[in-house]
């Protein structure tokens, strides 16, 4: 529970009508300063001092996303109580409400016609390879089943892409978190994740090879780390698996979803993958290096018509025995 000070910081910072504002919109969105700059009408300035005094408060959280720094609202505790229990007081259907809205409604337009672009440009491609596997859906029912068996309150989608990961596990997770090299991809998955409420998600510009996430402990890291068909376009491989092992909790997992080896060729000269495919040894050698213990490898064929298999992988990392996990919460 807050002590009074922080409550009473908490409601000085959302007790002014802008703040307010601002407050009810990052609930709903991530948002950058000039976004917000131009849904309130304000200076750039004032809102950003607005924006500092919500942050000192905890009311928001403030990420750098290449040159753009983006908001949004506290996704836990106290600070997101105090926020859900201000949207269920206000009256939104009045102004200024219903006139930031409409504004935030304009900037989501033309995030998802930018996203909508991109897929053009891209389509022939995805679908190309999309019909020599099995269906999206196969795989993903295999990737539910096998998360549903495993700690799951905090997972880490490495190499998010468009943010797919993350909103369909959305419903069965506490609280995601997708990281990708790629702003052109954040802002597909920001959008996506945002359309289905996804307020428990969020996604971060980060090189999955170097996560900007502190070690995994009996007290702070993630359940599980998932990469999703992330693998085959990197240089190095083992090391990204050893840094998503890094951040994760003892007893937590990691899971690889990626192809068996195989040799569509085209898939490197067009499609810019580095590997085609990994074998079971492999993975199980990246596993022993990033100290995880390998759990499951399952196959999803394609059928007569494809020449892709996808492989799930679960490395599990080791328990913290009775006696430290007591020192550590000493």
């Amino acid at each position: 529970m807050a002590g009074i000070r922080e409550l009473l910081a908490m409601l000085r910072a959302a007790g002014d009508p802008t703040r307010l504002r601002l407050l009810l919109l990052l609930r709903e969105a991530e948002l950058t300063v000039s976004e917000l700059t131009e849904i309130v009408g304000h200076s750039q300035p004032r809102v950003s001092r607005h924006l500092k005094l919500l942050c000192d408060a905890g009311l928001l959280q403030r990420f750098k996303e290449g040159s753009w720094v983006f908001y949004r609202s506290a996704g836990r505790g106290e600070p997101a109580q105090l926020a859900d229990a201000l949207i269920s007081l206000a009256d939104i259907s009045a102004e200024p409400f219903q006139t930031d809205r409409r504004r935030l409604d304009a900037i989501r337009s033309a995030r998802q016609a930018a996203a909508a672009a991109f897929f053009k440009a891209n389509a022939a491609d995805w679908e190309r390879i999309r019909a020599l596997h099995a269906p999206d859906k196969d795989v993903e029912s295999a990737i539910l089943e096998t998360v549903a068996t495993l700690p799951h309150d905090s997972v880490l989608d490495a190499g998010t892409g468009t943010g797919r990961v993350l909103e369909f596990l959305a419903p069965q997770i506490g609280q995601g978190t997708g990281v990708d090299i790629s702003p052109e991809m954040l802002a597909i998955a920001r959008d996506r994740l945002e359309r289905v409420g996804a307020r428990h998600c969020q996604i971060r510009l980060a090189d999955i090879h170097r996560l900007p996430f502190p070690a995994g402990t009996v007290v702070q890291g993630f359940d599980l780390a998932i990469f999703h068909q992330v693998l085959h376009y990197l240089e190095d491989p083992q090391s990204a698996v050893i840094e998503a092992a890094r951040v994760l909790r003892p007893d937590g997992n990691l899971l690889i979803i990626d192809f068996a080896p195989h040799d569509v060729e085209f898939c490197r000269s067009e499609l810019a993958h580095r590997r085609l495919g990994f074998s079971d040894d492999e993975v199980r050698h990246w596993f022993a290096a990033a100290g995880l213990k390998h759990a499951l490898t399952r196959s999803i064929a394609a059928g007569k018509s494809g020449k892709l298999t996808v492989q799930l992988w679960l490395g599990a990392k080791p328990a913290v025995p009775v006696d430290a996990r007591a020192k550590a919460a000493a």
